[in-house]
């Protein structure tokens, strides 16, 4: 799960003893929820049907067993000792990890990476890489980059992990509300409460999603203490249960348990397990949420404060019912049962809360994780709203959201018991825990440069587990389990598609676009009336000219009198600092004005809205004309077609650059400092434009007469060309080739959002050019 919570973005790495506490009470809230509320539903779902609980106790006392190490192993020994460590620059998640190999072996899936990219400061910035070589790595390293179905097996296995997230998104809601309602149980007749239960769940479930769009800095501060008071309270009750109904419980802990368990129960036994899977639903949340937070909180918090409130919780209802055999009927040997009778009812009010926050928990990480897959072009472009001015990691995805909604209720109307919606969470779970500990294997030999036997023994040790539970999970498959399955192949079929599409779409550009000697062919006016404004064209190409442009000169006898050519691309990190935000060049001598920016973001970057975008923009082609040397810049890439890219920051960033100022008056107020010289424009009637310039080094006439020209184009207006290049399978293509692209892609791309900055746009300032590729 991919979580924007409820604290600033920027990582905390070493900190006060204050802040780091701080940090662990606020991932009590965000983090743990889903993880805290898996008492109201494990033991439930294990004695489901599978096995019956006897008076000889080796049923309860095997699952006690089970839980205990389950929640030992996995969440304690894997997630926070290991996986916690493998951080993309403080990020965690799925994405994080093939982020990660992305920029330890060139097996991107990107395919406008440039060597620039790779000199971004959170590129290189890894302290958990060693110096030291490992023969073994690099081989690994070279077979991964020679071998393309590597690849692929690598990103597929990295999108099914996602998918499982986003079916965990419908899942999660469904079992943790219909069980925290399922309370109510134990106050009315069975008849009674299969008609109350079903209307409760589903109206909690609406107004859930109903709050989606508030943000989840509005309800924010209600987590960390719903989560606290529920882990006291279940603790609690778990202390006294224990000290009342079966002090010996504590035996049940060792391993020996188990293998009495499996030995008695056989076949029964193993596909409980599906059931005992439950017990660590949210564990991925700890990795996944790591950007908000610090490693050492996540760590407090879950070792002092979660792990042994789960431990005593999963004790009490063991010893609960140890002396209690003869339950009248299975649906009563749930959570509530153990719960003693005075205070049900609070403790009712309290779970219903505590399953919100879970949900809501999850539900806000599927959107974070969608935002991600899009940004990485895995996924179509969608509206994301950010609900918080100050917390840009906030998002809140519409159409997401009201998908979830349906698909949560489809799945609590449809199965109606806690049975089948725990087959079909447990085995979301544990793929993306399988996925996991894949990922992790090759973090470990490519970026940690550890020995390939240490990883081999990781994966051979957590895996063997996972996949135990893995293959307990599956076999429940007409019982719940195919639900994950069903939504996961839907998801992954859009997503491969759509990069599929992209990918064969950004290729058609590469071959078609312009060549240099074209450009020059045509002379410093282009061969055509070159009019006032900037006319900036939209385009993924990160080098040469794209065949939009071509095709525009062709038909239209007039163009501006500066150009634009504007790539938005994402880069394999989390962040881009706003200090190298764009590349800037030249395409085509000075004298033509035609210029090339390439805007870089990370894959949980912000994009700026139109307005500041705009002055961003000019301001670094502004500043790349006052600092470009005519030889030997430092800091300059060839990216090839004769062009030179210099890195160049965001206004806000770039201190001692070129200033930008606009206004609707010629008033004195504007006048800058005695340290600052203004280049001006003739005055005209439009909005007034003013590059502030520092006094030194000196500009010589060349550079403030392309400094004044920029200027003039910037007040006559700003004009777009959107290009949209259509791709159609060509003649002798597979049927397969055919239904992807000309079906599948094309209906992803008429119903995806356009470019974000081209939202706003007025529609008197756009041109639109459409070109078909046949691929």
């Amino acid at each position: 799960m991919d979580l924007h919570g409820v604290i600033h973005d920027n990582p905390i790495k070493r900190d006060s003893w204050k802040t780091v506490l701080t940090l662990a009470y606020q991932s009590l809230g965000v983090v743990y929820g889903d993880l805290s509320t898996s008492p109201l539903y494990v033991y439930k779902s294990t004695f489901a049907e599978d096995i019956q609980h006897s008076e000889t106790n080796e049923e309860i006392y095997g699952v006690l067993s089970f839980v205990f190490w389950t929640l030992t192993l996995i969440p304690l020994v894997k997630y926070v000792f290991i996986v916690l460590r493998a951080d993309d620059n403080g990020e965690g998640g799925t994405f994080a990890l093939y982020s990660l190999l992305c920029r330890h072996a060139r097996v991107s899936s990107i395919p406008n990476c440039q060597l620039a990219d790779e000199e971004l400061s959170e590129y290189k910035k890894d302290g958990s890489v060693s110096n030291d070589k490992s023969v073994n790595g690099s081989s690994l390293k070279s077979t991964l980059e020679k071998c393309r179905v590597l690849q692929r097996v690598l990103l597929v296995l990295s999108l099914i992990g996602t998918c499982m997230v986003i079916g965990d998104g419908v899942l999660t809601p469904a079992i943790s509300v219909f069980s925290a309602v399922s309370g109510l149980e134990l106050s009315m007749s069975k008849e009674q409460h299969q008609y109350v239960e079903l209307p409760v769940a589903c109206a909690i479930l609406i107004f859930l999603f109903a709050l989606q769009h508030y943000g989840t800095h509005r309800v924010g501060f209600l987590f960390a203490p719903v989560v606290i008071t529920w882990l006291l309270c279940i603790s609690a009750i778990g202390v006294y249960n224990i000290l009342h109904w079966n002090p010996h419980v504590y035996q049940a802990l060792s391993p020996y348990y188990m293998y009495k368990f499996l030995k008695k129960t056989q076949r029964g036994g193993w596909m409980s397990l599906g059931g005992i899977l439950l017990c660590i639903t949210g564990s991925e949340a700890m990795f996944a949420d790591l950007g908000h937070f610090s490693q050492l909180s996540i760590k407090i918090a879950f070792t002092f404060v979660v792990y042994p409130s789960l431990i005593l919780a999963y004790m009490g209802q063991a010893a609960y019912l140890s002396k209690h055999h003869i339950i009248e009927t299975d649906y009563r040997i749930g959570f509530y049962v153990s719960v003693p009778e005075k205070i049900r009812w609070p403790i009712l009010a309290v779970a219903i809360l505590a399953a919100v926050v879970g949900s809501q928990a999850i539900i806000t990480g599927t959107f974070s994780i969608i935002k991600q897959c899009s940004a990485l072009g895995c996924f179509p472009k969608v509206k994301i709203v950010h609900t918080s001015s100050k917390i840009h990691g906030q998002i809140y995805i519409p159409d997401v959201n009201w998908t979830l909604m349906l698909l949560c209720l489809a799945v609590t109307i449809g199965f109606r018991n806690t049975k089948h919606m725990g087959n079909a969470a447990g085995l979301a779970v544990i793929t993306v825990m399988l996925v996991t500990t894949c990922l992790m294997s090759l973090v470990m030999v490519l970026c940690w440069r550890k020995n390939v036997f240490l990883a081999i023994c990781f994966i051979f040790f957590f895996g063997s587990i996972e996949a135990l539970y893995f293959s307990a999970s599956l076999i429940k498959f007409l019982e719940g389990a195919w639900v994950p399955i069903a939504l996961s192949f839907i998801f992954l079929v859009v997503m491969y598609v759509w990069h599929y599409g992209t990918l064969k779409k950004y290729e058609a550009d590469v071959q078609n676009k312009v060549s240099i000697n074209w450009l020059l062919s045509l002379g410093p006016s282009l061969g055509i009336v070159r009019v006032r404004g900037i006319g900036l064209i939209h385009t993924e190409l990160v080098s040469g000219i794209p065949a939009i442009f071509s095709h525009f000169v062709t038909n239209l006898p007039a163009f501006h009198q500066v150009v634009v050519f504007l790539c938005i691309k994402s880069v394999p990190v989390p962040h881009v600092r706003p200090e190298e935000r764009f590349l800037v060049g030249r395409v085509g001598p000075k004298r033509y004005r035609l210029y090339r920016c390439i805007a870089r973001y990370g894959y949980r970057d912000v994009h700026k809205d139109d307005v500041e975008f705009e002055k961003d923009l000019v301001c670094s082609i502004a500043e790349f004309i006052r600092s470009e040397k005519p030889e030997f810049n430092m800091g300059i890439e060839d990216l090839g077609d004769d062009e030179k890219m210099t890195v160049v920051g965001t206004l806000s960033s770039n201190f001692e650059g070129i200033k930008l100022c606009e206004d609707d008056a010629y008033s004195s107020d504007m006048i800058g400092t005695s340290e600052m010289r203004e280049i001006q424009s003739p005055k005209r009637t439009r909005k007034r434009v003013r590059f502030i310039v520092p006094e030194s080094p000196q500009i010589d006439m060349e550079v403030q007469e392309e400094l004044r020209e920029l200027m003039e184009a910037r007040e006559a207006g700003m004009a777009f060309i959107l290009g949209h290049s259509y791709v159609r399978a060509k003649r002798g293509s597979s049927w397969m080739k055919k239904v992807v692209i000309n079906y599948g892609y094309d209906f992803l791309r008429k119903n995806s959002r356009g470019p974000t900055y081209a939202l706003s746009i007025p529609h008197a300032s756009t041109l639109e050019v459409g070109m078909v590729y046949f691929v």
